[in-house]
């Protein structure tokens, strides 16, 4: 019999605790080493914490703010400001200090509880306009104390003194499922982010939804690699709370950079992604095979010629024919398991991709090899999940069907509207923008466009923000035509452009390493990239490549120049959302010469 009452994820957790005690609940990396903590260690300090806020006067439903990359210390701070019936309130890690400002000073949090000294740092040189913050609580010991700052070591050496240690159980057994539970800024492209509101119920709801689609395919034995930024729903929901509520272990990577490394070191069951990771490991992959001798070279070739005719079996969970099964099996002793095992994926049950649309040939290049990859929808609005692919029905380019209770239907428009109880109640002082985002039935509006098909399949075919419209009045999708573009093994990046021009274009960043090597290899000396970018031969190979992935796309929408660009976007120099999409409102900004170029006066359809 559960002792709490499950009202919120933090009953949840404790209820977690009493089950599996001394079993690890996390790992981290300590001295090279990733080390375990207990469900009951981690129980500790969430108490301590907790208790150290209630000592600080943190009432139920004051704001608190956590400013940190993933580590254990942000599980910690999440569980004691959910279990008194604080709100937590997530700043992306890599948020500079104004955007760090914006969210402290518009949530009215009264503490915030950041990483290292250069977080604290961000948060010092605004601390001032956040008008409400009062208490700093850092997660790293600095080199020197530092006035109204506290570690997180004595704080929970605090809130362990605190007088009154039942208070934590009192706060949360008060808890109500519509209470707001966090309050997630979204990384906007434009004007300042908004702020969404989470209920209890929401969080909680969007994992039991998960688990009665996927419950039968868990274990408590799973070990999942959290790496996604944890301010992100879609980590903290699927990649945080689902495993919580499995009892299953999380490790946490290093960084971004050490993923390949701490993927083989965990070798984890299951695993959260955005898109990226996998375009990056499928190009690795495919730069490492045109290196490779003829004969290993060919090989491959045969292996992903089986891989591609096994899908449809591997995809709806079919036994493979005679004679296909036993190539299949040749090939997975010879390839499939061997690369699995290189990347650290040979104990993967599923790893699942959202966050954005996962192209066709990378999902079929992962399936193929049955690293099984469940591409999945939906937005900070919606906790986020909304739709996944199942095992046994699974559609490449597809994001699969709704969860349980959950309705999606196309307006007469083509956008998506979503109503479920993942759905957020609103925006945080933001009533227009709440008003403006539900129809009058109550559908919540994604801003996404798609289509449903005959399985009750959801595919997304673009973002209406992002919705070209030609100067000939034609509206296209870049979406669909930068995924294309991307499969190109010397295509890193691609932004097509063409709103209100006669016709499109497109900023491109090159796959350097592969196009230095096709440069060398035909004998085209070049002295840094900007001369490489610059010679003839290298911008007749990215155009037929780009020729060659758009010819199935109809005349208005094909590229008609484009721009070599000598330095990949990112989330630092600003062009990329935490979540890695293009902010392409500032592409359009930055590289407003550029673009002009591609349309001088006079020339036209």
């Amino acid at each position: 019999m559960s002792k709490y009452k499950e009202t919120s994820m933090a009953a949840i957790f404790q209820n977690q605790v009493q089950k599996f005690g001394d079993r690890a609940c996390v790992m981290y990396k300590k001295a090279g080493v990733y080390t375990p903590i207990s469900w009951t260690e981690m129980n500790t300090m969430i108490r301590r914490l907790g208790a150290f806020l209630l000592s600080i006067g943190i009432k139920k439903g004051d704001k608190v703010a956590v400013f940190s990359p993933n580590r254990y210390e942000w599980w910690v701070a999440d569980q004691a400001i959910l279990g008194i019936g604080a709100v937590n309130v997530p700043i992306y890690a890599t948020n500079s200090a104004e955007e760090a400002q914006y969210v402290l000073d518009h949530s009215e949090s009264k503490a915030c509880l950041v990483a290292t000294e250069d977080h604290l740092a961000r948060v010092m040189k605004i601390k001032s306009k956040a008008k409400k913050l009062k208490t700093l609580i850092i997660f790293d010991e600095p080199d020197k104390k530092k006035a109204g700052v506290i570690t997180l070591a004595d704080a929970m050496a605090k809130g362990a003194a605190y007088k009154d240690q039942k208070a934590f159980d009192k706060r949360m057994g008060a808890i109500n499922l519509k209470d707001v539970a966090s309050i997630i800024y979204t990384s906007g492209t434009t004007g300042n982010p908004k702020g969404v509101m989470l209920t209890h119920s929401n969080f909680v709801s969007n994992v039991k939804q998960i688990m009665t689609d996927f419950g039968r395919y868990l274990q408590d034995s799973d070990i999942f690699l959290s790496f996604l930024p944890l301010s992100h729903s879609l980590e903290r929901t699927a990649g945080y709370y689902m495993p919580v509520i499995m009892g299953a272990t999380v490790a946490f990577a290093e960084d971004v950079s050490t993923m390949q490394q701490n993927l083989t070191e965990i070798r984890p069951t299951i695993m959260v992604s955005v898109p990226r990771l996998y375009e990056k490991i499928h190009a690795g992959i495919l730069a490492k095979v045109a290196e490779a001798p003829g004969l290993k070279k060919k090989l491959f070739g045969a292996a992903l010629s089986t891989a591609a005719k096994a899908l449809p079996y591997i995809c709806e969970d079919r036994p493979k024919p005679g004679f296909l099964n036993f190539k299949y099996n040749l090939f997975d002793k010879l390839i499939y398991s061997k690369l699995k095992v290189a990347l650290g994926m040979d104990r993967m049950k599923f790893a699942v991709s959202g966050g954005g649309p996962l192209s066709v040939g990378d999902a079929e290049f992962f399936l193929g090899m049955g690293v099984v990859v469940l591409e999945g929808f939906g937005l900070t609005e919606t906790t986020p999940v909304t739709n996944v692919n199942h095992l046994g029905e699974i559609k490449a380019g597809s994001v699969g069907r709704p969860l349980p209770d959950t309705i999606v239907k196309i307006s007469d428009e083509g956008e998506i509207l979503i109503k479920g109880p993942q759905v957020m109640p609103g925006y945080y002082k933001n009533p227009q923008a709440t008003k403006e985002v539900f129809t009058k039935d109550g559908f919540f509006r994604t801003g996404d466009i798609g289509m449903i098909d005959e399985k009750g399949r959801l595919h997304i075919t673009g973002r209406i923000k992002d919705i070209i419209v030609t100067a000939g009045g034609k509206n296209i999708s870049p979406q669909n035509i930068e995924n294309s573009v991307k499969n190109s093994k010397f295509i890193e990046q691609i932004a097509v452009i063409g709103d209100k021009r006669k016709y499109l274009s497109a900023l491109v960043i090159p796959a350097f390493d592969e196009v230095e090597k096709w440069a060398k290899k035909n004998g085209y000396a070049f002295s840094d990239r900007r001369d490489l970018l610059a010679k003839e031969e290298v911008n007749r190979l990215i155009a037929e490549e780009i020729d060659a992935h758009t010819k199935h796309f109809s005349r208005v929408e094909q590229i008609r120049k484009f721009t070599l660009l000598d330095a990949e976007w990112t989330q630092a120099t600003g062009e990329l959302t935490p979540t890695l999409k293009v902010k392409r409102r500032v592409l359009e900004k930055k590289y407003a010469n550029e673009i002009d170029t591609m349309y001088p006066s006079g020339v036209g359809d």
